[in-house]
């Protein structure tokens, strides 16, 4: 209930807060590319529930709908703003309103696609898949996509083993430092 709390008043405040910026960077994103300014995609959310999850679109239109690793040379399809958008994490910021309306949480294991069903079914297992999926969380910080499906889940079951709000101000605190101090990823 606490967790929840917290997550309405951070990203309502964020929202509110990051508003212009938010324009901003819609207009950007419509003038460097046409098209829609938001990218839609089925994620899995709290008890394998799908759900619909926002991001800024920094892919060109007609882009295949699969994990960015599995495209072969994904860099052809990023464009020119979405480089900066996903250098310095800003294609995620659409997610508050994901958190607000309950889908999210801004710490917790990252949703999965709808399609990883080995990543879906490992989680379950633990029972990882009861909890909201974060906007950013313990495997994130440790690793991101650079990491095997094995790692992740250790990693989730490790945060869902010791949730609480230090650590989840911990793993906002490394999140927040990889964004301003590392944008390099």
């Amino acid at each position: 209930m606490l967790k929840r709390g917290i997550d309405i008043l951070v990203a309502g405040a964020a929202l509110l807060i990051l508003s212009p910026v938010l324009i901003l960077v819609m207009i950007l994103v419509y003038l460097d590319s046409g098209g829609p300014i938001f990218f839609v995609q089925r994620r899995v959310g709290a008890d394998d529930q799908e759900f619909d999850m926002y991001k800024f679109r920094t892919m060109v239109v007609g882009t295949p709908n699969v994990a960015t690793d599995k495209l072969t040379n994904s860099a052809m399809y990023v464009t020119g703003v979405g480089q900066y958008l996903r250098k310095y994490s800003m294609d995620e910021l659409p997610q508050l309103w994901n958190i607000l309306s309950g889908d999210m949480s801004i710490v917790g294991p990252r949703p999965a696609l709808y399609n990883q069903y080995t990543l879906r079914e490992m989680r379950k297992q633990h029972n990882i898949s009861s909890m909201r999926p974060g906007l950013t969380g313990w495997a994130q910080i440790n690793g991101r996509d650079n990491i095997g499906l094995e790692e992740k889940v250790k990693l989730d079951l490790y945060y869902f083993k010791n949730l609480s709000t230090r650590f989840d101000l911990y793993i906002i605190v490394r999140t927040a430092m990889s964004v301003v101090c590392d944008p390099s990823k």
